[in-house]
């Protein structure tokens, strides 16, 4: 085994969010000084992975509630978008490059979970061709830079989960859930909508399509922040809303409801919502984005 330093670049930056480490500094400053810090410190927060023109002001909702002072860990839970993944995976990477600073992953906690059989390694040109783990990385860098040289991450790709398997999951994941030094972000954008997306839903009783759009991702949200994971099936099951981060979504549901049965009170709120654009005929399509943050009482 040779010592080598393995660096998954920021193959997104230039494209999805700029190269530009000031610039890129100055607008995620800029996103997160129109949020509130409502309900810090976070232990867990659901945020979008768009391009950050569509989804910038949005995902700083949620990472204005996390608090640096506490965060030693931060794992993020992505869904795989390009490979067909039945499992979780971790990456091969030691060092995950941003353009404001790098950040270390912590392999002691990835050999932990990877002792316990259920991960796969993806492979470097997978974790590279991912969005869903990486448009974490700038706001995490910017949430966290106070304490910069004091945390490391675990990112975890997660795969296109049976309901056992996201019970599974999310029972090995709740006793990190249940360190206050451990933050989880969970990456989802929500309603993919319009033919281009082969999804068209449309509920004539809500007026525009796009607020039937609102109104069926805001019966799913209320369904996350009751934190019930079987009526967050059934939810999907009954509309096949396009949730892209659904399975990240379950298993984070798991790992409360794991918790919960020892008594942890836990709440979870969404604080913002927002779509790409609004659609008001067949030929529009946009993507729905949601933040909101897990606090344990």
């Amino acid at each position: 085994m040779s010592n080598r330093v393995v660096c998954r670049e920021a193959s997104h930056a230039g494209s999805w969010y700029s190269a530009s480490g000031s610039q890129l500094n100055a607008q995620l400053e800029g996103w997160l000084s129109q949020a509130q810090s409502t309900i810090r410190p976070a232990r867990a927060i659901i945020a979008p992975h768009a391009g950050y023109t569509y989804c910038g002001a949005c995902a700083a909702h949620a990472y204005k509630q996390v608090d640096p002072s506490i965060t030693r860990r931060v794992f993020i839970l992505g869904p795989s978008h390009h490979v067909p993944l039945s499992r979780c995976a971790l990456s091969p990477a030691d060092i995950y490059r941003t353009p404001l600073y790098d950040l270390r992953i912590d392999q002691k906690v990835y050999a932990d979970l990877w002792k316990t059989g259920l991960f796969e390694r993806m492979t470097l040109q997978t974790d590279e061709d991912e969005h869903s783990i990486e448009m974490h990385l700038p706001y995490t860098a910017k949430a966290m830079e106070s304490h910069k040289d004091e945390f490391s991450i675990v990112p975890v790709l997660v795969g296109a989960l049976s309901e056992s398997k996201e019970q599974e999951y999310g029972k090995l994941l709740s006793k990190y859930l249940a360190d206050p030094t451990n933050l989880f972000i969970i990456s989802s954008d929500f309603c993919h909508w319009g033919q281009r997306f082969r999804y068209t839903y449309y509920d004539e009783s809500q007026g525009e399509i796009y607020r039937s759009i609102e109104h069926l991702d805001k019966m799913g949200m209320s369904i996350i922040e009751q934190l019930d994971p079987m009526s967050f099936t059934n939810y999907l099951k009954k509309y096949r809303n396009t949730i892209c981060g659904r399975h990240p979504i379950g298993v984070l549901l798991n790992a409360v409801a794991e918790l919960r049965k020892s008594g942890l009170e836990m709440n979870f709120t969404f604080l913002n919502y927002a779509q790409s654009s609004e659609c008001r005929n067949w030929q529009d399509s946009s993507v729905s984005y949601a933040a909101g943050a897990l606090v344990v009482h």
